[in-house]
């Protein structure tokens, strides 16, 4: 697999954000890896996926972990966001709190399955926009 290090490439940003959704997706089924990670691994997709769409329309962003602030700044450069994408906003709190100790409450399983979701929709709608 090439790995582009144009950080000005759309494409090269949606190649990290499917590494990060597949890393989400087949982690469950290695021993003792918390679903914390995995959801921060969906959160990082979808912000990946979202930069790739803000590249792809010459717009800048800032660096940010915050999809609502992505989300924002596409809507100000004119991009339509499906609702499906905009409920994936709730992945931000998987960006930092998720990654260390102290995170408040387990994470459910049907609370992964619902963050892959999210994740693999907000990928998938990125992909169709960039060309």
């Amino acid at each position: 697999m090439r790995h582009n290090a144009d950080l000005t490439d759309p494409q090269a940003w949606l190649q990290r954000a499917r590494s990060n959704l597949r890393l989400s997706k087949k982690g469950h089924r290695l021993k003792d890896v918390m679903l914390e990670d995995l959801c921060f691994n969906a959160q990082q997709a979808a912000e990946k996926a979202l930069k790739a769409v803000c590249l792809q329309h010459v717009l800048d962003f800032p660096k940010t972990h915050s999809l609502v602030s992505l989300m924002d700044i596409l809507e100000a450069g004119g991009i339509t966001l499906p609702e499906e994408v905009k409920a994936a906003d709730v992945l931000t709190q998987y960006a930092v709190q998720a990654r260390y100790p102290g995170w408040v409450e387990e994470i459910t399983a049907d609370e992964y399955r619902e963050v892959l979701d999210l994740a693999s929709r907000v990928v998938a709608w990125a992909e169709s926009m960039v060309k």
